[in-house]
């Protein structure tokens, strides 16, 4: 996870994740690991995820990401990445409105965790995703 810089978050993206399908292995099917946090005060406004370099060795690659480590799906849910034709966006229980509404807003630091399904992730051999998300911080403003 990067938290980005001030020249770097204009507009768009405050944290990127970019995993490889070696980060995925590590994670392992029905693993999950964590990708950023909300901080106390803050809320997540927008996620996207971008297919970077495509995946090989498996065809079954599903994630989520969210903030329940039960079942992360808040923000992305059941994103089948060797389907994704273009980024996707804000796809998650959470989002109600599409790419408008910030949503879960969190009294303290609540971890964001990204969450693999894939039967044949051990067997991948090349592939990469990029996990941009805006994460409105304003416990930052608290004196």
């Amino acid at each position: 996870m990067s938290i980005l810089a001030n020249n770097e978050a204009r507009g768009d993206f405050t944290h990127v994740s970019v995993l490889t399908y070696e980060d995925l292995q590590a994670v392992g099917n029905g693993g999950q690991t964590t990708i950023a946090s909300i901080p106390a005060g803050g809320a997540v406004e927008l996620v996207g995820v971008l297919e970077s370099t495509a995946f090989a060795g498996t065809t079954s690659l599903v994630i989520d990401v969210g903030t329940t480590t039960g079942d992360p799906d808040e923000f992305i849910d059941a994103l089948d990445v060797d389907a994704m034709t273009v980024p996707v966006f804000n796809t998650g229980d959470a989002f109600t409105t599409g790419y408008t509404q910030a949503v879960k807003p969190v009294a303290t630091a609540t971890d964001i965790v990204l969450e693999v399904t894939d039967a044949a992730i051990a067997s991948a051999t090349a592939g990469e995703i990029v996990v941009g998300l805006r994460i409105v911080d304003l416990g930052r403003f608290a004196t």
